[in-house]
């Protein structure tokens, strides 16, 4: 087996660089990924590939392979496993937890308070190479029904979005409205559509991506994201609005039509990071008796939940990637995303464009 990979890193400037590294070995319960698709996510291009504004848990090492949503198959094991074997194909939960604090026992390593909390593609090498070295305790079993290119999609931005459906409690007794449909976006009209969701509604500003949807059949309604928004989903909805709404738009003017666009004692999930929120408290808020819900990625349980309900509803979430690219195009692949005018975008390996 060949000793060194190539991986790439962000330097912060809008650039990809391409470094090699030394393929790792696994220690006591750890395995070896090969890598076979790994998406690139929003934040990646909002905290980390234009410039390193991120904080904290949003920090981002110089020099660490990038990627936090990718999906493989395990090459080689350390000892001590407990349930995870070499041939089993993964997805990467991308947080690697403490393990031992209060979140992390819940489930929510992503809010892990230890030092030793480390994301995949942020502080520790993620899946932006050929291989990459995972904490058995991260990895989530990828069930043969589902594609590799399916598992990089549930790694990160599916698994966001069933969180904040569960929240919210979407069913079929609910119109869900949906405010910006990137890739995030789309995930949540697909998944509301699988939950039961018997109206949906997407708003959005990018002509390409309204088409996406539109080609898709991910909505009943879809609309500009413009000053007459409100009034056309008030119009579809008999002037009440939607029982349940999901911003995905991080945008100030996106979170005041979530909010709204939602009809009395509705909830509202907002899941698109940064900027600001603007409204009213008394009209917008506490006279209609409403909810928000900050949802921020997922619990380990829960990824594993949706899983077995991708297999059992027969969704497959690689149907909103529109890029595929080798790992020598990664430029090319978070220029694309960061111009926004696409859906998801994945980088795959050895010869997996179709995977």
């Amino acid at each position: 087996m060949q000793t060194k990979m190539t991986g790439a890193i962000l330097p912060g400037n809008s650039t990809v660089e391409l470094r090699e590294f030394d393929i790792p070995k696994p220690g006591h319960g750890q395995v070896l990924v090969q890598t076979m698709a790994a998406t690139i996510c929003g934040s990646d291009i909002r905290c980390i590939y234009r410039e390193h504004t991120g904080k904290g848990p949003e920090g981002y090492q110089p020099g660490t392979i990038a990627g936090h949503e990718p999906c493989g198959i395990i090459v080689e094991e350390g000892e001590g496993l407990k349930r995870f074997k070499k041939g089993d194909r993964v997805i990467v939960y991308h947080i690697s937890g403490c393990g031992v604090c209060h979140d992390c026992r819940m489930g929510y390593q992503i809010s892990c308070s230890s030092p030793l909390r480390a994301a995949y593609g942020w502080q520790r090498d993620g899946g932006m190479a050929p291989y990459m070295l995972c904490d058995e305790k991260d990895l989530v079993l990828l069930p043969d029904e589902l594609t590799y290119a399916d598992g990089a999609q549930v790694a990160c931005g599916f698994g966001t979005v069933y969180e904040a459906l569960e929240k919210i409690g979407v069913s079929g007794d609910d119109a869900v409205l949906v405010v910006g449909l990137g890739p995030v976006g789309l995930a949540a009209l697909q998944l509301a559509k699988a939950m039961g969701a018997n109206k949906l509604i997407g708003v959005e500003y990018s002509e390409e991506r309204l088409e996406l949807a539109r080609s898709l059949g991910l909505a009943d309604y879809l609309f500009k994201s413009d000053g007459d928004a409100l009034a056309k989903i008030m119009e579809v909805t008999g002037g009440k609005g939607c029982e349940k709404a999901v911003d995905c738009s991080a945008n100030d003017q996106g979170r005041q039509l979530a909010l709204r666009g939602c009809r009395e004692w509705g909830k509202i999930a907002f899941v698109g990071e940064g900027n600001t929120c603007t409204f009213q408290p008394s009209p917008d808020i506490i006279h209609g008796q409403k909810t928000i819900y900050g949802s921020w990625v997922t619990s380990l349980w829960r990824m594993e939940e949706l899983v077995e309900k991708l297999v059992r509803w027969g969704i497959h979430p690689e149907k909103l990637i529109t890029h595929r690219f080798p790992l020598e195009k990664a430029d090319e692949a978070y220029a694309l995303m960061a111009a926004g005018h696409c859906g998801k975008v994945a980088v795959v390996f050895d010869g997996t464009e179709n995977c």
